[in-house]
C-alpha cells in the first residue's frame, strides 16, 4: 500500500494502491481518473497530457456534474422558479452540468493514507446557472481489488445535484479489441427511452423481449445494431437503466473474454447510465487513436432529466442536507 505523486502539466496525477492487484491513478484536473491498472492491464481508457483532458471531447475518466446526463433545453424548476442552466451540447440540451461543472476544474487533494484521496471544489452560487454556493467532496479508495468513490455535498440553498464518473472501460486492455465482445449483464427489468435529442421521454419501458434486456449476460455486441428505433438514436447503447432494488446493491457485470478480468459495479443510485463509446473518436489516446466502441460507461446516477419529470427519483438537495453517495468497482479473474 503506497502513494506516488507526480506533476501532470499544472495538475498533479496521484496513484494510490491497495493490498490486492487493483491501482488507480487520478488528476486533480477534474477530479478525474486517468488510468486503472488491474493485474498489469489498463482498463480505463485517458490521455498522456493535460492538454488533451482540457481541449478533447468525452469526459473520459472525469468527474461530472452538478448534473450529470441531460437536462431537456437546459432549463428546470425548483421551488417554483426556473433556472436557466445552458445548453452547451447543440442541439440538444444541457449535458454533464455545462461549461465548467465538475470536470472542468483544478480540484484540492487531499492524501489520507496509500490507499485514500480526497478531492474538493467548491462551486459559487450561480455557475453554470445553478443555485446554490457548493462544497464538494470525492473519496476515492482502493482497497483491496476494489475501487470505491464516494461523493459527499452541502450547499447553502435548495438545488439540484446528481454526480458521477466518466470512466470509459475497456476490460480487454489499452490495446485490447472493441468492447462489443465484453459480456455484460445489467440488473434493471425496464430502462428510459429517449426522444431524438436523447432526453428521456418520461416512460419506463421494460427490456424484456428488447435489445437492452441484460438481466441474462450477453455480448454487447450481439445486438447494439438491431432495427431499433432507441438504438439508432443513440448509434448504439446510450440509455439510463432503471436499477432493481435499494441501497448498495449490484448494477453490472462486465467481463472481458481476452483477458478473463471481470468487474462488477455496486451502486446505491437509481440508475446507471450505460453507453457503449458509440462516438469515441479521439485522434490519440494514452495508446494511439480511440474510435467508436473502444471504451464502455457505467454512469451511476439518477435519471436523467429528473427535474422535468416529477415521477422520477428526485435529484433535489436541500439547504443544509448532506448528500452522499457509493459506487464501487470490484475487480476479479
Amino acid at each position: 500500500m503506497s502513494v506516488e505523486k507526480s506533476a501532470f502539466g499544472t495538475a498533479e496525477k496521484i496513484t494510490i494502491r491497495g493490498s490486492g492487484m487493483l491501482d488507480v491513478s487520478l488528476l486533480t484536473y477534474g477530479a478525474t481518473v486517468q488510468a486503472i491498472q488491474y493485474r498489469g492491464v489498463d482498463v480505463a481508457l485517458g490521455y498522456n497530457t493535460l492538454a488533451d483532458y482540457q481541449t478533447m471531447d468525452g469526459y473520459l475518466g472525469a468527474t461530472v456534474g452538478r448534473y450529470a446526463n441531460r437536462i431537456a433545453g437546459g432549463k428546470f424548476k425548483l421551488n417554483g422558479k426556473t433556472y436557466d442552466v445552458g445548453c452547451n451540447e447543440p442541439g440538444r440540451g444541457h449535458l454533464h452540468g455545462g461549461t465548467i461543472g465538475l470536470s472542468r476544474r483544478m480540484w484540492r487533494a487531499e492524501v489520507l493514507s496509500g490507499t485514500a484521496l480526497r478531492m474538493s471544489a467548491i462551486l459559487p452560487d450561480g455557475e453554470d446557472g445553478y443555485p446554490g454556493n457548493l462544497q464538494v467532496s470525492v473519496l476515492f479508495e482502493v482497497e483491496g481489488d476494489v475501487f470505491r468513490i464516494t461523493y459527499e455535498a452541502l450547499c447553502d440553498q435548495d438545488t439540484i445535484f446528481n454526480p458521477t464518473n466518466h470512466c470509459y472501460f475497456n476490460l480487454n486492455g489499452q490495446d485490447g479489441a472493441p468492447i462489443t465482445n465484453h459480456l455484460l449483464t445489467i440488473n434493471a427489468s425496464a430502462y428510459t427511452p429517449v426522444d431524438q435529442k436523447l432526453i428521456p421521454t418520461g416512460e419506463l419501458r421494460p427490456v424484456q423481449g428488447t435489445p437492452f434486456d441484460f438481466t441474462v449476460e450477453k455480448p454487447i455486441g450481439r445486438d447494439i445494431d438491431a432495427a431499433d428505433p432507441q438504438l439508432r438514436l443513440g448509434l448504439g447503447y446510450d440509455h439510463n437503466f432503471v436499477l432493481r432494488g435499494e441501497g448498495l446493491r449490484q448494477a453490472a457485470v462486465a467481463v472481458s473474454p481476452v483477458t478473463g478480468i471481470r468487474m462488477e459495479c455496486f451502486t446505491d443510485r437509481p440508475g446507471v447510465q450505460f453507453y457503449s463509446g458509440n462516438c469515441l473518436d479521439n485522434p490519440r489516446g494514452k495508446s494511439g487513436a480511440m474510435g467508436a466502441r473502444q471504451g464502455f460507461c457505467l454512469e451511476t446516477q439518477t435519471f436523467p432529466d429528473a427535474p422535468n419529470h416529477p415521477s422520477f427519483p428526485s435529484a433535489e438537495l436541500k439547504q443544509g442536507a448532506s448528500f452522499r453517495s457509493v459506487t464501487e468497482y470490484r475487480f476479479s479473474k
